[in-house]
C-alpha cells in the first residue's frame, strides 16, 4: 500500500474537497493518506512518501496563497527529490484560455527541478464543464497510484 502526501492549493475549497474525497476513497483502499493544507518543505523532506498535488488556478495561472509559500520555497532551496514519484490534479477555468491550469504546470516544473519523477500525466480539470471534480478525480488518482 502506498504512503501519499496530498499538497493542496485552494480558494474557493474545491480542490480541498477533492483532495479529502481522495484521502478517504484511497483510505478505504488501504493506503496512507495525508491531506497538508498549508504544507511546508519539511513535509516533504522528512519522508519518502510520494506526492499528489491537487491545486486549482488563481488569477492568470497562478498558485493559491496558501500554496504559494510551498512553491517558493521549492523553488529557492531546490530540495533534491530524486525518484520521488509525483501527480498533478489541477483545476481551472478553460475561459482563461492559454493560463488555463497554470499552477499545476508551475508545480509540476518545480518538482521536475528537485529530480522527482512524474508518474502519469496531468489531470486538468475544466470547471466550465464538471460541477464535481472529485467525480473526475477519484478514477484517475485509482489508476496514479496502481502506476507509483
Amino acid at each position: 500500500m502506498a504512503d501519499i502526501r496530498i499538497l493542496v492549493g485552494s480558494v474557493y475549497g474545491g480542490a480541498l474537497m477533492t483532495a479529502k474525497a481522495i484521502k478517504t476513497a484511497l483510505d478505504a483502499d488501504g493506503h496512507s493518506v495525508s491531506v497538508l493544507e498549508n504544507p511546508t518543505l519539511d513535509d516533504i523532506t522528512l519522508n519518502t512518501s510520494a506526492l499528489l498535488v491537487c491545486t486549482s488556478t488563481t488569477g492568470q495561472g497562478e498558485i493559491p496563497a496558501n500554496l504559494l509559500p510551498f512553491y517558493l520555497a521549492l523553488r529557492e532551496q531546490l530540495p533534491q527529490q530524486p525518484g520521488r514519484p509525483f501527480g498533478i490534479i489541477v483545476l481551472g477555468d478553460s475561459s482563461y484560455g492559454d493560463t488555463f491550469c497554470g499552477a499545476g504546470e508551475l508545480m509540476e516544473e518545480a518538482l521536475y527541478e528537485t529530480a522527482a519523477r512524474k508518474v502519469g500525466e496531468t489531470l486538468r480539470i475544466d470547471a466550465s464543464e464538471t460541477l464535481e471534480p472529485e467525480d473526475e478525480a477519484l478514477p484517475w488518482v485509482r489508476e496514479w497510484v496502481s502506476a507509483l
